[in-house]
């Protein structure tokens, strides 16, 4: 069972989300602990499942011009083995970065990777529409990226 959040776990989850590489004695230092009990609170955590994983964010300008387009899908009614094809189809195009079921009139938004709109014409006749149950798309193409992250807000403490 997941322990209450108090204001050091607070403190270190905030640090982590800003840089999950310092040292435990480094995260210590910034909240105001000392090393051990700094460490057992991180695999505390971790353990209990408040840190789902650490990775390391890339520059994605580094690796040529892109741009994120988000797709919106209308879908037909799926059988719920259809729907598990058509989840297990879309965690494997790696270009789809994101997916989320909407309310509304469209059922699926997807943020696609894309290195221009020529390419992801293709990918739209050749991939998207070929998904299981799609019926439409609508698409939605970035000029700029004005903010990106994955710092969740945590509550004051």
């Amino acid at each position: 069972m997941a322990t209450e959040l108090d204001r050091l776990d607070l403190k270190i989850l905030d640090r982590l989300q800003i840089d999950a590489s310092e040292s435990s004695s480094e995260i210590a230092e910034r909240v105001g602990l000392s090393q051990s009990p700094c460490w057992r609170r991180i695999q505390r955590l971790k353990d209990e499942g408040y840190v789902k994983e650490q990775v390391s964010v890339l520059d994605r300008e580094k690796f040529g011009e892109s741009m994120y387009i988000f797709a919106q899908l209308k879908m037909t009614r799926l059988s719920d083995e259809d729907r598990e094809r058509f989840i297990r189809s879309i965690e494997n195009i790696p270009e789809i970065t994101e997916a989320y079921t909407l309310f509304g009139e469209m059922d699926v938004m997807l943020k696609v990777l894309a290195p221009n709109i020529a390419w992801y014409q293709n990918f739209t006749f050749r991939t998207l529409l070929r998904l299981p149950g799609v019926e439409d798309i609508r698409s939605t193409a970035t000029l700029s990226e004005m903010k990106c992250t994955h710092r969740l807000p945590l509550p004051a403490a």
